[in-house]
C-alpha cells in the first residue's frame, strides 16, 4: 500500500466523483482510476461503487476509511517533523528518568534547554533501574537521570549531579511523628509494617546498612514510586524511606534515622563511546552545572 494510492481514495471518498478527485490530486483520472483498483485488490474487495451518478463507498470502504484517514494523517506528520528536524527547526531529545527522581529537580535545566533550542522536541519516559539501563543498551534515549546503577552495565558513562540522604517517613498522626524529636532510633521501629520500594536504586544498600546494625524490616505493601508510597502513607499503611528531594506532602512527617547514616547519589548516564546528538550535549552540560543545594542535597563525595 502506497501513500498516494491512500490519498487518492480519501479524496475520492470526500467527492464520490473520479473526476474531481484526479483533479483535486492532480492526476489523470486513468492514473487514479489504476491507483483505486490496485488499492481494493490489495485490501480483497471494492472500495466505491459507480452507481452513474450516485457513487457511493461500499460497507468495505466506509470500514477503511477512518483508518486510511489515520494513517496519513500519521504519515503526513511524521514528514512534517522529518523536514523541520533536517532544517534544524526541531531538536529531538529522548530522555528516561528513574521512577525515584522527582521530575521537579529538572526544571531548571530543562528551562535553560527550551532557551537554547526553541524547537528542541523532548520525550521524557519513566521507569525502573532496570527499565532505564535497557532503554540506553537499546539506543531508546541518549540519556539517563537515576539513582545509583552499580554494575549494571559497563559502558555507562557517569556524571554525579548530587547526593542526598535517604529518610525515615510516617503520616502524621502515627505515634512517631506526634513526638517532639526529629529523629528516630532503630528499635523504635520494631513491629512497623515497612513498605517497600519495587526495584528501587537505594533498596538494596538500605537493606544492607539496616540490616548490619541487626534491623529486619517487617515487609508490608509494596509499591514503585514516590507518589504511591506517599499515598499508602497518607493511609497510615506503614512507614517508608524517601529521599531527601522526593515529593512532599502535608499529611506526612519526615524523620531522621538516628543509629544509621544513608544517602545515594543522582546521576546523569549516558552510553561511552556513542554519538551524542549537540542538544544531549547541552543538556548534559546544563544537568552537571546546575547548583542543586537548593534542595537540601550536597557535592557527591
Amino acid at each position: 500500500m502506497e501513500m498516494q494510492q491512500v490519498r487518492y481514495f480519501l479524496a475520492l471518498s470526500s467527492t464520490l466523483n473520479f473526476t474531481r478527485a484526479a483533479e483535486e490530486c492532480n492526476v489523470t483520472q486513468p492514473a487514479l482510476t489504476r491507483a483505486i483498483k490496485t488499492l481494493e485488490d490489495e485490501l480483497g474487495g471494492e472500495l466505491l461503487r459507480r452507481e452513474r451518478q450516485h457513487s457511493h463507498l461500499t460497507e468495505l470502504g466506509r470500514r477503511m476509511l477512518p483508518l486510511l484517514q489515520q494513517c496519513y494523517d500519521a504519515a503526513t506528520s511524521a514528514k512534517s517533523l522529518a523536514k523541520a528536524v533536517q532544517s534544524s527547526d526541531v531538536a529531538l531529545l529522548n530522555v528516561t528518568i528513574s521512577n525515584s527522581v522527582n521530575i521537579a529537580l529538572l526544571v531548571s535545566p530543562f528551562t535553560e534547554l527550551f532557551r537554547a533550542y526553541p524547537g528542541v522536541h523532548l520525550k521524557i519516559s519513566r521507569g525502573s533501574p532496570t527499565a532505564v539501563v535497557d532503554a540506553l543498551k537499546n539506543g531508546d534515549v541518549e540519556l539517563a537521570v537515576a539513582g545509583p546503577l552499580g554494575a549494571a552495565w559497563d559502558r555507562l558513562d557517569t556524571w554525579p549531579l548530587f547526593q542526598e540522604e535517604i529518610e525515615l517517613v510516617v503520616n502524621s498522626d502515627h505515634p512517631l511523628a506526634r513526638r517532639n524529636e526529629s529523629d528516630v532510633a532503630l528499635d523504635q521501629l520494631a513491629g512497623e509494617p515497612v513498605l517497600s520500594r519495587i526495584d528501587w536504586e537505594t533498596s538494596e544498600e538500605l537493606s544492607r546498612r539496616l540490616a548490619a546494625k541487626g534491623f529486619t524490616a517487617q515487609a508490608a505493601h509494596e509499591v514503585e514510586t514516590d507518589h504511591d508510597l506517599l499515598a499508602l502513607l497518607e493511609a497510615n499503611a506503614g512507614v517508608g524511606f524517601v529521599s531527601t528531594t522526593a515529593p512532599r506532602s502535608s499529611s506526612v512527617r519526615r524523620l531522621k534515622l538516628r543509629d544509621v547514616d544513608i544517602s545515594r547519589v543522582v546521576a546523569v548516564y549516558a552510553v561511552a563511546g556513542r554519538h551524542r546528538s549537540p542538544v544531549a550535549t547541552t543538556l548534559l552540560n546544563l544537568l552537571r552545572s546546575t547548583d542543586w543545594s537548593p534542595f537540601g542535597v550536597s557535592e557527591p563525595a
